[in-house]
């Protein structure tokens, strides 16, 4: 079961950037949960999280397979990334982009990490259970 740091908790984030490659290959299933946790933040900066697969760890697709939108608050913000649509993709790595506006120092600077785990079948059946139920 595939439960690894993209970003390692609490970074200090002041440019946007890339993390390192993480191999997926050996994941038993293709749909992971990629979560961002920023812990510190000052009013009038934003970040946003895109997720890009490879299929050998150093070129990497012109579209991110998923994109987790700007966030401007402190929080856990959960993001579903489902790889069923790209078989090739045996590598995955993050990439953030922050912006600052306003008044005082230009220079954005998040406190964060991005986590990502492999979600079992039996999760997202009991998730999809769930949701038709509530409708």
């Amino acid at each position: 079961m595939l439960d690894a740091f993209l970003l390692p908790e609490k970074t200090v984030v002041t440019a946007k950037g890339d993390s390192e490659a993480l191999d997926v290959s050996a994941a038993s299933n293709p749909v992971f949960l990629v979560t961002l946790t920023v812990n510190e933040v000052v009013e009038q900066e934003s970040i946003e999280i895109a997720m890009f697969t490879s299929a050998d760890g150093t070129t990497w697709e012109a579209k991110p397979v998923a994109t987790l939108t700007q966030k401007f608050y402190p929080g856990d913000y959960p993001l579903l990334m489902d790889l069923t649509a790209a078989p090739n993709a045996k590598f995955v790595r993050a990439h953030w982009d922050v912006n600052r506006w306003g008044r005082g120092p230009t220079t954005p600077r998040f406190v964060c990490g991005v986590r990502i785990r492999e979600v079992t079948p039996e999760a997202l059946l009991e998730a999809k259970a769930e949701a038709t139920a509530r409708r």
